[in-house]
């Protein structure tokens, strides 16, 4: 058990900043530094000195010794406040002392990728066989029922439609796009995206007269590809913001009469399609109703009818360290999320369903790329951000999101997939 002492991450000296101090009413968690206790301060040690040791890596203590192999650098300007916070929080404690201001790298993302890249090792074995003791249990008001997700989905994509749009490109889609080469620059963006979209509707045979389901509009592009190819869209999200804005789009491009879009859980489906597309959205399902999503697709296609998924994975083998440990991303960005394996999504597929997997494409270096350049936006239009009412706390926070995620990817940790998957003919 810990408890808590107050701490003002305005006394955090950055290089050339300091970092003003985070609300403890909104931010509760991050203006108060924990007091470790004497198994927390265990852990700490039994981890942190030798993990960042043998990596490639160079960290290093105001007042005291730079560890590492040499490599991106992380400064650490508060060693206290950066050891308690990992001894108490470990993962969640690392992203909230950044959020604090109590370490800085000046290449975020290169840090970050060296320690995706040591996931796995990173903490002892025996440590790992322990993990239950220690690591912070997912907590059951996030589980991904119908109310709870729609608490979770708000949760994010509630923030403001403002928000999105100052770091997004022109066509607003908020997941992976397609590249024709590296690197990628920002004003290719926005056709990398509808060519990422069009990749989905043509595996899914979207055309003329097609029936088609989208589960997760977003902000309505791929629904617009999709009508303007003379499909009947029925698209299904559970943001009220991203609805509104999706169907002011849609009434703009003169779709109204080939695109329904509806506040509606997956769950909630009805109707029979010829072709149902998804893109990232069995992320934020949860693994308990993995089984569940499946069937819907399964459900709501007609005979011959196809399925186009885009989905991120991790490794299978961490996917137990993973499924019931409660992470900074759960915390802060998506309550609820779990990135499934390939081996999970093919176990879900072949036992739950009568879908056969046809096609199976890995492009996770774009991702990178993409997330490369929303960061680079975000940071750019920082002052915008402020001016919506987003705190330095928040702007922080999406920062280490944007870079952490954009590491994952980097190092091989993470990848996405387009899926094609069928259902047989009635015979």
């Amino acid at each position: 058990m810990t408890t808590a002492e107050p701490r003002s991450a305005a006394r955090h000296r950055i290089v050339g900043h300091r970092v003003a101090p985070a609300d403890p009413a909104r931010w509760p968690d991050v203006a108060a530094v924990p007091r470790a206790s004497w198994p927390a301060r265990t852990v700490t040690a039994a981890v942190v000195g030798p993990a960042l040791r043998r990596l490639p890596l160079r960290v290093r203590f105001a007042g005291g010794a730079t560890l590492g192999l040499g490599g991106p650098l992380i400064e650490v300007r508060d060693p206290k406040a950066f050891h308690a916070r990992i001894g108490t929080r470990g993962l969640i404690g690392f992203g909230e002392s950044y959020m604090a201001g109590e370490w800085e790298a000046p290449d975020l993302v290169g840090a970050l990728t060296v320690l995706a890249a040591h996931a796995a090792d990173l903490i002892p074995t025996p440590l790992q066989r322990l993990r239950t003791l220690w690591a912070q249990q997912q907590p059951g008001t996030q589980r991904n029922t119908r109310d709870g997700s729609r608490t979770d989905i708000s949760r994010h994509y509630d923030l403001s439609n403002d928000l999105f749009a100052l770091f997004l490109d022109e066509t607003l889609t908020y997941s992976a796009a397609v590249f024709r080469g590296f690197p990628a620059h920002w004003p290719l963006l926005a056709a990398a995206q509808q060519r990422k979209v069009d990749r989905l509707l043509d595996l899914a045979h979207v055309r003329e007269g097609t029936r088609l389901l989208e589960i997760g509009t977003g902000w309505g592009e791929l629904a617009l590809r999709a009508a303007a190819r003379g499909a009947t869209v029925t698209s299904l999200t559970l943001s009220r913001e991203q609805r509104e804005l999706a169907l002011e789009r849609v009434r703009r491009a003169g779709c109204a009469d080939r695109v329904s879009i509806e506040l509606c859980d997956y769950r909630e489906a009805r109707g029979t399609y010829d072709a149902v597309v998804s893109v990232e959205m069995i992320e934020a399902v949860g693994a308990e109703f993995w089984p569940v999503y499946f069937r819907v697709l399964d459900e709501r296609l007609a005979p011959g009818g196809r399925a186009a998924l885009q989905a991120i994975t991790m490794p299978h083998e961490r996917m137990p360290a993973s499924r019931d440990t409660h992470t900074w991303i759960q915390k802060y960005i998506f309550p609820g999320g779990m990135i499934p394996s390939v081996q999970a999504i093919d176990e879900a597929v072949r036992d739950h369903t009568t879908l056969t997997t046809v096609a199976r494409d890995a492009f996770g270096a774009h991702y990178a790329e993409t997330l490369r350049l929303w960061r680079e936006r975000f940071t750019e239009r920082a002052d915008g951000i402020a001016a919506l009412g987003f705190d330095e706390t928040f702007r922080r926070m999406w920062t280490f999101y944007l870079a952490y995620s954009e590491a994952g990817f980097r190092s091989g940790y993470l990848d996405v997939q387009h899926y094609l998957l069928t259902k047989e003919p009635a015979r």
